[in-house]
């Protein structure tokens, strides 16, 4: 064996666990500090507990809200699209239909979709309102994603 090239041993070595725990043992440094050990580690003691010293737990439950956050935020976006209470302007129907029903005070979505449940002949008795503007009215709302009523599913004569 060469001289003068392996460490100091330290025989009787003082071992510092986080929880409190102290014993000896042989190394070549004189204090070693620890986080887990027999006395403390899930394994040992039964206890249902995680361990994590680099943060890696943290992280991946960041990432998990991250997620679950971007998920919500795209289903209130789709849910915003069908809103009962989106503005009439939003469909881009055109003035006259637009002044028409603003003039009968009927300005949001849902209030259109209420009165094409009891037919198309109560949209058609707005002063100003006719077929082109309910057919548009109509195909605006479909490409939107809303579900006509059974009553106002096709144009009546």
């Amino acid at each position: 064996m060469k001289e003068k090239i392996h460490p100091t041993y330290y025989p009787e070595t003082l071992v510092v666990c986080a929880c409190g725990n102290t014993w000896t043992t042989g190394s070549t440094v004189k204090e070693i500090h620890t986080d887990v050990c027999s006395n403390c580690h899930p394994f040992f003691t039964g206890e249902q507990r995680i361990v994590d010293t680099e943060g890696q737990v943290d992280r991946f439950y960041k990432k998990l809200q991250a997620r679950q956050d971007y998920v919500d935020e795209i289903e209130a976006r789709e849910a915003a699209k069908v809103s009962p209470e989106r503005p009439i302007a939003e469909l881009e129907l055109g003035t006259r239909a637009t002044d028409s029903l603003a003039r009968a005070d009927i300005t949001k979505v849902g209030q259109v979709l209420e009165m094409l449940e009891t037919g198309e002949a109560s949209l058609l008795a707005v002063e100003g309102f006719g077929r082109k503007s309910l057919a548009d009215l109509k195909k605006r709302l479909r490409q939107f994603g809303y579900q006509l009523p059974e009553a106002a599913q096709e144009i009546q004569v």
